[in-house]
């Protein structure tokens, strides 16, 4: 899963707002911004966290889970290599 502190940090990566990423995900602004307030991992509708989960993908974070792979261990997100921007409101 994902957490509202990722969430937070691939946005700002990205250099998106919420609307932006609401848009690219496809779903509503007020969804984005209650997941954004979840206390620890993300709560809500399992087909919109995997529609943003996608849409942070395919713009270029690559989210790392509990116990993935990284050099000091723990959760976080990484800069994918740069691609082309992602398309707005596809």
């Amino acid at each position: 899963m994902i957490t509202s502190f990722q969430m937070r940090a691939a946005r700002a990566l990205l250099g998106i707002d919420q609307r932006t990423l609401a848009e690219l995900a496809g779903v509503s602004v007020p969804t984005i911004q209650r997941m954004e307030a979840s206390v620890g991992n993300v709560r809500g509708i399992v087909d919109s966290l995997t529609r943003v989960v996608e849409a942070l993908n395919r713009a270029g974070v690559e989210l790392i889970g509990e116990h993935g792979r990284s050099d000091d261990g723990g959760r976080g997100v990484r800069l994918k290599q740069p691609g082309p921007p992602p398309p707005v409101g596809s």
